[in-house]
C-alpha cells in the first residue's frame, strides 16, 4: 500500500486530487514519520535535490531506518558539483535550494547510508540538467550517522549482525563502547547514536559496511577499500578527529605495527586515534582504559 509524503501541503492536496485512496503525509524528508522497518520500498523523484548535500547522508540514514532489509529504492538526483538557490533559471518556485552530485560521490554517500547500489544511470549533458537515477537495495547493515562540524567521528571495523538488526552500533550487552563513551562524557544517552549525533556532535561510521558475525570474517581488500571511503568522507565533512575502534582493521589496511593512540597517518587531513576493541572478548583492556582512550581521542 503506497503512502505519499511531501513537505508542501499544496503538493499533498494535489496528490489527493489525482490519487484519492492514497494516504498523504506532510513531513520533513530528513525526519520521516515512519516506524523502523515499516516500509517495503521507496521512490523519490527530484526530492533529495532540495536538501543541502551535507544533509543528504542523514536523510538517507533515516530512510534506511524506515525500510526493511532488501527493500528496493529508486531515487533521482541532479548531476554537477555546485549547489545553492536559483540554480534552475526557469524554476516554477524561485529561491528553492538545489544540490548537485558527481556520480562517484553520490555512490559513496549511498554506500555509507547502508544501501547496495545496483545502478546509477545518468541522463543528459551540460548545459542541460543531468539527472542521476539510483536503483539500490536496503542492506543489512548500519548507516553512517554524520554531518558537518562533528566533534568526533567514531569508526568501527564493521557492524555485527546483531547491531545491524538493532540499528545501533556496539549494542550487545558485553560491548563496552557505550559505557566508556558515557564515562568519558562524549554522550549522555546509552545506545542512542542519533542523540549522540545531534546533541553531542559524535558521528558513527564503519570501515566496512558488510555486517558479519565476526570482524575476522573480513578481508584485507575490504579494509583497504573501506579506509579509502572513510578518507573521502573525512575530506568532505571534516570532523574534528576520527576514532578507530579496534586495531585489527587499521593494522590490516594501514599500519601493521600500529599501537593504540594518535597515528601519524591522517584521514582526509583529519587526525586519527586508534583504540583497542571495546568488545567483551577483549578482556585484557579494562573499561577505565577504554574510557581514557575515548576521552583522549576527542581531544586529539
Amino acid at each position: 500500500r503506497p503512502v505519499a509524503l511531501d513537505g508542501a501541503m499544496s503538493m499533498a492536496r494535489r496528490t489527493r486530487e489525482v490519487a484519492p485512496p492514497v494516504p498523504v503525509v506532510q513531513a520533513d524528508l530528513a525526519a520521516l514519520p515512519f516506524a523502523p522497518r515499516s516500509l517495503g520500498g521507496g521512490w523519490a523523484r527530484a526530492t533529495y535535490v532540495h536538501l543541502r548535500s551535507v544533509d543528504v547522508p542523514g536523510a538517507l540514514a533515516d530512510l534506511h531506518r524506515c525500510l526493511r532489509v532488501g527493500s528496493p529504492v529508486e531515487l533521482t538526483f541532479f548531476g554537477g558539483d555546485v549547489e545553492g538557490r536559483r540554480l534552475i533559471p526557469d524554476d516554477d518556485f524561485p529561491g528553492r535550494w538545489f544540490s548537485t552530485w558527481r556520480a562517484d560521490h553520490l555512490r559513496d554517500v549511498l554506500v555509507g547510508a547502508g544501501f547496495d547500489v545496483d545502478e546509477i544511470a545518468s541522463d543528459g549533458t551540460p548545459p542541460d540538467v543531468v539527472q542521476h537515477t539510483v536503483c539500490a537495495t536496503r542492506a543489512r547493515t548500519l548507516p553512517d550517522l554524520v554531518r558537518p562540524g562533528l566533534r568526533l567521528l567514531v569508526c568501527g571495523l564493521n557492524p555485527s549482525l546483531h547491531a545491524a538488526d538493532a540499528g545501533v552500533g556496539y549494542v550487545t550487552p558485553g560491548n563496552r563502547f557505550w559505557p566508556a563513551a558515557l564515562a568519558a562524557g562524549l554522550v549522555s544517552r546509552d545506545r542512542d547514536p542519533w542523540h549522540a549525533l545531534h546533541q553531542h556532535g559524535v558521528g558513527m561510521t564503519d570501515l566496512v559496511k558488510r555486517a558479519t558475525p565476526r570482524a575476522a570474517d573480513l578481508t584485507r581488500a575490504e579494509f583497504t577499500e573501506g579506509v579509502a571511503r572513510v578518507e573521502r568522507l573525512c575530506r568532505w565533512l571534516e570532523p574534528g578527529a576520527v576514532a578507530i575502534v579496534g586495531l585489527a582493521g587499521w593494522r590490516a589496511a594501514v599500519d601493521r605495527s600500529a599501537r593504540p593512540g594518535p597515528q601519524e597517518r591522517t584521514l582526509g587531513g583529519r587526525p586519527v586515534y586508534v583504540l583497542p576493541s571495546t568488545s567483551g572478548l577483549n578482556a585484557a583492556t579494562p573499561l577505565a582504559d577504554l574510557t581514557a582512550h575515548l576521552r583522549a581521542a576527542a581531544c586529539t
